[in-house]
């Protein structure tokens, strides 16, 4: 038995750096067990360890938003400098595919077509628009609840929420086919039921205890988290209508839709 903990690390430690990597732009050195840090990270066994990878990439937003609230700054100004760094941190992966899927399903008029649009660079008015709208309610909601619960709170908010809306982000990897076969989402592969069950219980009670942490209540953390997981189910079944399956953009579009939906939910409740 202790001949195989060092192995269990080991790949832990390398799935969350691969993670990381993947998921962001922050530099992480080369691990020295490591054999390829380049590599594409595999996706059938990689995340189940992304809540943690989540929680360690919102780290500098939530210490800015900190940061911030000391100096005295307003909630609404201290929630738009966290949201700025969690953007520079990712590289807006997620919200370029939030727009990416709001110009090709609401300007296509046929799969091809969307798909056709998605892959385009370009930015038009619907991703635009989708683009600010969802930075206005990510801003918004996390100054309110900074507002109204204090500066722990939405800290632990932002932490919390990038963990269970990130593995909100695999389900539709989960439980679509790919709509690209040659595409990205199809080269990492897609989660083993093993996989997502681990991602999912990491991000429930990693998520519940950094809520509790910044002190909410029972109630609000349960719909919050379990809210934040629910929207993943129509964006997939909107997937499946418009493009027969999912691609990277679709991952990252449910990815900010449960983001949103966690802080809209937990400022409510």
């Amino acid at each position: 038995m202790q001949k195989s903990d060092p192995g269990i690390i080991a790949s832990s430690l390398i799935a969350l750096a691969r993670c990381i990597r993947f998921y962001s732009r922050i530099p992480v050195p080369k691990l020295p067990f490591e054999e390829d840090p380049h590599g594409a990270p595999d996706f059938r066994i990689v995340p189940r360890v992304l809540p943690f990878a989540a929680v360690i990439i919102a780290l500098p937003a939530a210490l800015v938003l900190l940061g911030a609230g000391a100096l005295g700054l307003t909630g609404f100004l201290a929630a738009a400098l966290a949201v700025t760094v969690s953007i520079l941190a990712t590289g807006a992966m997620a919200e370029d595919g939030l727009s990416d899927v709001a110009d090709g399903f609401g300007g296509g008029h046929s799969v091809e077509r969307r798909l056709e649009i998605m892959a385009d660079s370009r930015l038009g008015a619907y991703g635009a628009a989708a683009m600010v709208m969802a930075l206005l309610m990510r801003v918004i909601a996390l100054a309110d609840l900074t507002d109204f619960m204090g500066l722990a709170a939405g800290a632990s908010a932002l932490l919390a929420g990038a963990g269970v809306s990130r593995v909100a982000g695999l389900l539709p990897l989960v439980f679509l086919p790919s709509a690209r076969p040659g595409g990205k989402s199809a080269s990492v592969g897609r989660p083993t039921a093993m996989t997502i069950s681990l991602a999912l219980i990491f991000s429930i009670v990693l998520g519940a205890a950094l809520l509790f942490a910044g002190g909410f209540h029972g109630k609000g953390i349960a719909l919050a988290l379990l809210f934040s997981l629910v929207t993943a189910l129509p964006m997939i079944a909107l997937a499946q209508r418009m493009i027969g399956g999912q691609t990277g953009d679709v991952a990252g579009a449910t990815q900010q839709v449960a983001e949103i939906g966690f802080l809209i939910i937990l400022l409510v409740a």
